[in-house]
């Protein structure tokens, strides 16, 4: 009997462990069926969303636009068709990046001097060399450049160069070798409009001489050059009106003023001389020793007020439009003596000074020897 129960325990006991094991299979098998179906699911999804990436077009992302300011203009979106004011409007800001070339100019145009303007100013606008303006303005500035006044209209060209009014027998080669220039310049030159088929230009037609030249009048020798008088020492060859005796003699030249700027001319054809920036009432100084041989108030062909010192050495320093002179003929003095004070007196448009170089009587560069 014994033997028969623990059999009939040994059975049930052998059973329960298969059985469990059995459960414990099953249940694993279900949990590797679930990852596997989560991972199908994953890559299924995965996939789709790639190949809708893959196949969209690609859209720009927009760029941020900056702050409106006041001058800057804005585009509005309203609604129109209800007759009411509509949603809010959408400000932009617009950007005009269009680059328009500038065309080259084959006709003059017409500039109006205002104050404070100088020729040299003016040429250098227009990209043309300022002999040119007095070319073409003569009877307007009688090749002076100072004979710029407020309200004064100028003729301004394309191109450096002159304009000829043609007559009757003209040719291109004559008229080029007038003025100094090339046929094949007046011919091909746009704003001429000459035909090349047919190169006839008619009598009275106002034609342009590209590079053309011709002389300008040499306004500075209508103030003579002054000199010291043989007699002495160290006097100055006769170049002027003599005058004075012997005195100092420069070894050296510095500024006649304060200031080294050019405020308005330069050297070059039509202003033989420096136009050196001074205020009224500024003081100006002898740039070297020597003596004075011109201390002259009044208009003095649009020198005004004018103070002219010989150097003992060939050289001769002019200083217009003084608005006062504080030395006299004769005079001697030294290098940065006080000879008068800066103003516009004579042809001058507005205070400053000019000062003048002369070597033997004919003007030359300032720039050469003033230090």
């Amino acid at each position: 009997m014994k033997n028969l129960q623990e059999k009939i325990r040994s059975f049930f006991a052998s059973l329960s462990s298969k059985i469990n094991r059995k459960l414990n299979s099953v249940k694993a098998q279900a949990q590797n069926d679930a990852a596997a179906s989560a991972f199908v699911v994953f890559a299924l999804l995965g996939s789709t969303l790639w190949w809708k990436s893959a196949s969209a077009s690609p859209q720009p992302m927009p760029e941020a636009t900056a702050a409106l300011d006041s001058n800057q203009p804005s585009v509005g979106l309203s609604d129109s068709g209800s007759g009411k004011s509509g949603m809010d409007s959408i400000h932009r800001e617009l950007k005009l990046k269009t680059k328009i070339p500038e065309r080259p100019r084959y006709k003059s145009v017409t500039y109006r001097v205002t104050r404070g303007d100088a020729m040299y100013a003016i040429a250098e606008e227009f990209k043309i060399k300022p002999e040119t303006i007095l070319y073409v303005n003569k009877t307007v500035l009688d090749d002076n450049p100072h004979s710029l006044r407020p309200g004064m209209e100028l003729l301004i060209p394309p191109v450096d160069g002159l304009y000829y009014e043609w007559k009757e027998g003209d040719t291109l080669e004559a008229v080029a070798e007038e003025f100094d220039a090339n046929a094949d310049d007046i011919l091909n030159f746009p704003g001429n409009e000459i035909d090349l088929t047919n190169p006839e230009i008619k009598p009275g037609t106002l034609v342009m001489i590209p590079g053309g030249s011709r002389e300008l009048r040499d306004w500075t020798q209508d103030l003579v050059t002054a000199s010291r008088s043989n007699n002495g020492s160290t006097g100055t060859s006769d170049f002027g009106t003599n005058v004075c005796g012997g005195g100092p003699v420069a070894s050296g030249f510095g500024w006649p003023a304060s200031s080294h700027v050019i405020s308005g001319n330069g050297y070059g054809p039509g202003h033989l001389g420096l136009d050196i920036q001074a205020n009224e009432g500024d003081p100006i100084y002898a740039a070297g020793s020597g003596v004075v041989t011109m201390a002259q108030g009044g208009y003095n062909y649009g020198y005004g007020n004018v103070v002219q010192i010989d150097h003992g050495n060939g050289y001769v320093t002019v200083y217009a439009h003084l608005s006062q002179i504080n030395v006299g003929q004769c005079t001697p003095v030294g290098q940065g003596t006080l000879i008068g004070y800066a103003g516009s007196t004579g042809n001058a448009f507005g205070a400053h000074l000019h000062f003048e170089v002369r070597l033997g009587g004919s003007n030359i560069n300032p720039y050469d020897i003033v230090q």
